[in-house]
């Protein structure tokens, strides 16, 4: 299994119910395809670089997980379909 990071926007309209749930959903894709999740590290909320869709901020959130090589195909799918989800990205966990 590989060690992989993902750091998400989630966008800042939802409420704290909403976005914990936005959270779980992710952490479920990743253990439903045989991931363990290591942490879980929520930012907050932050000013963006730039605007998006009209948006200045955000609410970030970074997971670091171990998985098979397939599964971060099947969570960036899953971020892309989420409208809920203004930017991501997934990678190799270098440390």
């Amino acid at each position: 299994m590989n060690k992989y990071e993902v750091l998400y926007v989630i966008v800042p309209e939802l409420n704290e119910e909403e976005t914990a749930s936005v959270i779980e959903k992710f952490n479920g894709i990743i253990a439903a395809n045989g991931g363990e999740i290591e942490k879980v590290d929520e930012w907050g909320k932050r000013r963006l670089a730039y605007t998006i869709d009209y948006k200045t901020e955000g609410y970030y959130v970074l997971a670091i997980f171990s998985a098979p090589a397939e599964a971060p195909a099947e969570l960036e799918r899953n971020l892309k379909n989420d409208e809920r989800i203004m930017r991501y990205k997934v990678a190799r966990h270098h440390a």
